[in-house]
């Protein structure tokens, strides 16, 4: 187990002027630095083929990064979730009337992929939340999002054999809820964590908020040696709108869940190694994942298009972050795949060329949990580690999708 540390075991003093260098942090970015500057004096002096280089420059992701000096792991994952509802259960008891029984909007809720979610919503005691200010929505959110979170965020730590007194840095992660002093701080608090753990709050980056943190943590624990706790937590329910045909709205009516994941990143090689990530962003696609904020809680609007907008990136996105960690799309032995629909996953898996078998854990938990948004690739990602009897150097691939439109994929490898 990974107990807890003196506060200074992270950096040293270098020798030449007394400069603080947290293991090596400031040479690379020195590193870095230069490199970018040759390639700016290359493409503004360069008399032929200019043009072309400049297009490489503006391509960061097809330049391998600059090498970590140690390791960040990611050695548990848990989830917890609010109680459970069928999906023909949330029509029967609020929406179909909520719609009007509608057919073409139970057509929806029919073939979207969940059979079953989770809502802290209660159709009966909260049959009017519809109605509900965005005031008393995230007075909810708060109350509801601490216990979830702690489930998940102490179940992680169990898994990962970490005291609570040696995390040294925690994140939360969450699009569907917000207020001061957040979620982060009640959640230090209940877990006992000490009065020095740092804190960091992503919000409102979408399903795809948690590889965002967890790029953040894989930094924190290879750069500085850092124990780090992440916490998504998503509780859609409590965004129930006021009735509307407008399909965008009744998607995210049908899919969206309530959920907590929580994961544990630690310095070395133990669990799955966190070896690479990557980024694709199409600006012109930025209102195809909305989330605004309205008198009435949040609207969330889930495009359509969404699966066309990622048939057109998905393939080099992914296969740029394996080719430069020498692998190919057939020697991946998980994906961790975020199930925004069956049609973004029918997409992942047919740009991609994978077997049939391989998005299974990402339909099931569609199926059985919904869509829990930021939450949900770390849900998919525990599937995985359940089911794929991982061996040592086993690639796994994370992959989420979030406001931009961004595509998001991180790479592992079981250590």
């Amino acid at each position: 187990m990974i107990g807890a540390r003196p506060n200074n075991h992270r950096a040293n003093l270098s020798a030449a002027g007394g400069h603080l260098d947290t293991d090596g942090v400031l040479a690379r970015r020195a590193l870095e630095l230069s490199r970018t500057r040759m390639w700016s004096q290359l493409s503004s002096t360069s008399t032929t083929g200019a043009p072309e280089l400049r297009r490489s420059v503006a391509q960061p992701s097809l330049i391998a990064p600059a090498r970590r000096v140690a390791a960040a792991s990611i050695a548990g994952v848990q989830s917890a979730f609010a109680p459970a509802i069928s999906q023909q259960q949330t029509w029967d008891s609020y929406f179909g009337a909520h719609y009007g029984f509608d057919e073409r909007v139970k057509s929806v809720w029919d073939n979207c992929g969940v059979q079953s979610r989770h809502h802290v919503v209660d159709p009966d005691a909260d049959a009017d939340i519809a109605s509900w200010g965005t005031e008393r929505r995230m007075q909810r959110f708060q109350s509801e999002a601490v216990s979830l979170g702690l489930a998940a965020a102490r179940g992680a730590l169990a898994q990962a054999g970490v005291d609570v007194a040696a995390v040294d840095a925690l994140t939360v992660i969450s699009s569907t809820g917000y207020g001061m002093p957040g979620v982060d701080i009640k959640l230090a608090h209940e877990l006992g964590l000490r009065n020095d753990t740092q804190r960091l709050h992503v919000g409102h980056m979408g399903c795809a908020g948690g590889l965002s943190g967890l790029a953040a943590a894989a930094d924190a624990a290879a750069a500085s040696g850092q124990v780090c706790l992440l916490v998504s937590v998503e509780l859609a329910s409590l965004h129930i709108q006021p009735a509307s045909k407008d399909f965008e709205q009744v998607i995210s009516h049908a899919m969206f869940s309530d959920a907590a994941s929580a994961v544990a990143v630690v310095p070395g090689d133990r669990g799955l190694r966190v070896v690479d990530r990557i980024s694709h962003t199409d600006p012109a696609t930025q209102d195809m994942v909305r989330l605004d904020v309205t008198d009435h809680g949040f609207r969330i609007g889930l495009s359509p298009q969404i699966p066309a907008v990622l048939r057109g990136h998905v393939a080099a996105t992914v296969t740029t972050l394996l080719a430069r960690n020498g692998l190919r799309v057939g020697e991946v032995a998980g994906w961790a795949v975020h199930p925004g629909g069956p049609a973004i996953l029918d997409v992942i898996a047919s740009e991609l060329d994978l077997p049939a078998d391989a998005l299974k854990s990402s339909r099931d938990v569609l199926r059985d949990h919904g869509h829990c948004s930021s939450a949900t690739a770390f849900v998919v990602l525990e599937e995985v580690r359940r089911r794929a009897a991982l061996e040592r150097g086993d690639a796994v691939v994370l992959m989420a999708f979030g406001p931009g439109m961004t595509l998001y994929a991180a790479l592992l490898r079981h250590c």
